[in-house]
């Protein structure tokens, strides 16, 4: 676990995409390792990949809009010794393909790293058909799969690194609106590390994505009130960084997760099956409840599924009132 503070100050942080971490560490890798080679799915501009096809146009394989064929066609690369990155919008990504994933990808397993993009509602206006809220539950049930989700563009980049020199496959999920670029780009991503970016005694509250930002503005609301939570982020589903939030769960005696997914098989269920099995403890969980997503402007969709600031606020003072001490 990182004990590292994070600077809260919503009037002075940049906002830039989480994709853009993703094309930008895409580039790096491909000067650093000739190994690496990347396949579009016809969205490349969308997604950023479109940089590395740029500046690797001879490691660069468009496949068009066929997903299951991508899949193939990157486990094929894998067992050749490439390191393959194929990339398109997270509901095709994992969920068309979802069946080669399995048996040719993860099955092997292969060494293959799958970018899902326009993560979450806030996609915005594209609606649900594009609005990817189940590939946590669909992706980490499969062996030897990895799950991420990194909270900002520094920490994408950084999580694309860590991704590609992991051996095995790994699903990495980001968003397409701009965000708080909040942590340090030069602190690194651990596959099955938490960091704790604010310490406190009274409340455990765990975001990942996008919504780690709004966990911290949720503790924000709270020191006002006199409530101390304590804010870590859950870059890594799969595997989950245990001992950390066994000892968080441990000091504040209450959990909250939040994320930007179906409650069902998401995060949050990967933390309750482990304080199920080790350190029951009154949990809530803030995320899309078994409905699909709808188009309109970003911030109005999160706070009418009811993933704004205020509602993880709300949750973190169920969870404390429910504390047995």
């Amino acid at each position: 676990m990182s004990r590292w503070r994070v600077p809260f100050d919503p009037a002075t942080v940049a906002m830039k995409p989480t994709r853009t971490g993703f094309g930008e560490a895409l580039v790096e890798l491909g000067r650093t390792d000739p190994r690496v080679v990347v396949l579009g799915g016809d969205i490349t501009d969308s997604v950023q990949t479109s940089l590395f096809r740029e500046a690797f146009p001879q490691r660069f394989f468009s496949l068009g809009i066929a997903e299951q064929n991508m899949a193939g066609v990157a486990a094929g690369l894998s067992l050749a010794g490439k390191v393959p990155f194929y990339c398109t919008y997270g509901v095709f990504a994992a969920g068309r393909a979802w069946d080669q994933i399995r048996t040719t990808i993860a099955y092997t397993p292969c060494n293959v790293k799958i970018g899902g993009a326009h993560g979450g509602i806030s996609v915005g206006p594209d609606g649900a058909t594009h609005q990817a809220l189940e590939e946590f539950a669909i992706m980490r049930t499969l062996p030897h799969m990895v799950v991420l989700a990194p909270c900002d563009a520094n920490q994408c980049h950084q999580a694309t690194l860590a991704a590609a020199a992991h051996e095995g496959p790994v699903y990495l999920r980001f968003g397409r609106e701009a965000a708080p670029n909040f942590t340090a780009p030069e602190e690194p991503f651990v596959i099955g590390r938490a960091r704790l970016l604010r310490e406190g005694a009274e409340v455990t509250l765990a975001g990942c994505g996008h919504m780690t930002w709004h966990c911290l503005e949720a503790a924000a609301l709270l020191e006002d009130e006199g409530l101390d939570v304590e804010v870590l982020d859950l870059g890594s589903i799969k595997p989950l960084d245990t001992a950390c939030l066994l000892a968080s769960a441990k000091k504040t005696l209450c959990v909250v997760t939040a994320e930007e997914h179906q409650l069902h098989g998401g995060m949050g269920s990967a933390v309750a099956e482990l304080l199920a099995r080790c350190l029951p403890v009154p949990m809530e969980m803030v995320g899309v409840d078994d409905r699909f997503g709808e188009s309109g402007r970003p911030g109005e969709l999160m706070e009418a599924f009811g993933l704004s600031a205020g509602h993880i606020a709300a949750a973190c003072r169920r969870a404390r009132a429910r504390r047995t001490r």
